[in-house]
């Protein structure tokens, strides 16, 4: 046609970018959602790999995706992708529009001066994103605006600032599904907007309270309890956001030999099916039980968890190893993390895990139990209290030595723990119930209501599912009871 590139540069840009908006806005939609689900399916194979690792990180991902001119990696891919990643609309709208304008950069190069006009300007695309993506994990701003003076300092910690009554109304920034499809069920990570009106500390949760009424006498829902997954200043660091990590909950029906939707767990479909601007009721922040004990910076963390009892612990390795907190900044010891989960695709945050422990390999140490993929000593399935076992005599030392121990999931594994604990006692001549007796009588037990992280869902009246991400510990009796050993150290929530 002739047209000078001033001219079909922009118009391209617009061209690719105006059913772009709408295309996000309409995702959306769940009956168009599932009207799409074959083109989304193919979308999600081409971008799966964007959802590693920060925001910054997808960011650049997905500008590159989108700037780079091959077949299947336009804008309308991207957007899908985007979707399925849950970015923020305002994120993956710039992400996208970057990588349109970077993509008809490369083509203009290429018409103006060539194969080397085009090959230099996709050098540039990938230099800068690289520069961002690597940048994407980090933070120029210190995180430390929302700390305690001195920042170990929990006199101040805030308890229950939003309660049923009179409940706190706060956004969904993203829903993303962060298991793969051979996990056993599906768990969600959900991003919520609180504005900064809604502070919380590490190892607290929150109570969300799902829309409706009960059917059998019309009352509405009662508060569910979910640790909270991040820091106290929420993924994007900037303080006014927070994390949930949700499995959604389901009844197998034996009859039906099927899921019965009309028995599945309320609050957590509530959660897993959120879309971004969804409003959540929510109530707390809860517990004080869980918190990090920062004063002495050399102190060791030993976290295990299994299932969705990671979320806690995010938040505790976030504030140590991934923000500019002072506590970070201080910090000397070890933190060590247990996560059991079913097989290799359950696994929760492994990418972040992983980014942690090559950048810190001397304080972070991370041990899976997949207990449909490995075997322990005795040749049976591997499960978490298999693998603490593994580390008997090193465990007991570090609790000798001040470590604080935190347990966070399913109550099964506890009388394994308890007893490789009292085993190992017995080894060095200890009597365990005196050893624990003088925890109780320094103070260092505490037994609190079996509230937070304790959740029976019902449907028609009848109990349908109960989820433990806490459970209880005296001995290897189970009450109804949270406790901590500190600091010679179980805490259990």
């Amino acid at each position: 046609m002739g047209l000078p590139i001033t001219t079909v540069l922009p118009v391209c840009i617009m061209g690719n970018m105006i059913p772009i908006v709408p295309l996000l806005v309409l995702l959306r939609n769940p009956k168009l959602k599932k009207l799409m689900d074959p083109i989304l399916s193919r979308a999600e194979k081409k971008t799966g790999e964007l959802g590693i690792g920060s925001a910054g990180k997808q960011w650049a991902s997905l500008a590159a995706f989108v700037g780079i001119p091959l077949p299947g990696t336009g804008a309308w891919t991207g957007a899908m992708g985007a979707f399925l990643l849950g970015m923020p609309f305002a994120l993956a709208l710039s992400s996208i529009f970057t990588g349109v304008v970077s993509a008809g950069v490369i083509m203009s190069a290429i018409t103006l001066m060539g194969k080397k006009g085009g090959i230099a300007a996709l050098g540039a695309l990938l230099v800068f994103t690289g520069i961002e993506f690597f940048k994407g994990g980090e933070t120029s701003v210190k995180q430390d605006f929302l700390e305690a003076e001195p920042y170990w300092d929990q006199s101040a910690v805030p308890v229950n600032t939003y309660k049923n009554k009179a409940p706190f109304t706060g956004k969904v920034v993203s829903t993303k599904r962060i298991v793969g499809p051979k996990a056993t069920g599906e768990t969600c990570h959900i991003i919520i907007d609180h504005k900064g009106d809604f502070p919380y500390w590490e190892g607290q949760s929150w109570g969300v309270i799902p829309p409706g009424n009960r059917e059998k006498d019309g009352k509405p829902h009662s508060v569910r309890l979910y640790s909270i997954a991040s820091s106290r200043y929420g993924d994007d660091m900037t303080g006014k956001t927070g994390s949930l990590c949700v499995r959604r909950a389901t009844y197998w029906c034996p009859e039906l030999q099927a899921e019965d939707p009309a028995k599945k767990g309320i609050c957590s479909n509530f959660l897993c099916d959120t879309q971004p601007g969804d409003e959540v009721k929510m109530t707390g922040p809860a517990g004080k039980v869980m918190l990090m004990p920062e004063e002495d910076p050399t102190t060791d963390y030993i976290m295990v968890a299994t299932g969705t009892g990671i979320a806690p612990y995010r938040g505790f390795i976030r504030r140590l190893f991934v923000e500019k907190t002072p506590a970070a900044e201080a910090y000397k010891g070890q933190a060590w993390l247990f996560l059991g989960v079913a097989n290799s695709d359950a696994l929760l945050y492994d990418d972040e895990w992983r980014e942690v422990k090559k950048n810190y390999p001397d304080n972070f140490r991370l041990d899976y139990a997949l207990s449909r993929e490995q075997v322990n000593k005795n040749g049976g399935k591997m499960y978490i209290q298999d693998k603490v076992e593994e580390y008997a005599d090193e465990i007991f030392d570090r609790l000798e030595k001040g470590a604080h121990m935190y347990f966070c999931g399913l109550k099964g594994m506890m009388p394994g723990i308890q007893d490789m604990l009292k085993s190992v006692a017995e080894k060095k001549g200890l009597d365990y119930e005196e050893w624990f007796k003088g925890l109780k009588a320094k103070k260092q037990y505490v037994a609190l209501p079996f509230v937070l992280c304790f959740l029976t869902l019902l449907a028609h009246g009848s109990p349908l599912f109960t989820h433990f991400l806490g459970f209880t510990l005296k001995y290897t009796n189970f009450t109804n009871s949270r406790v901590i050993w500190t600091p010679n150290h179980l805490h259990v929530a």
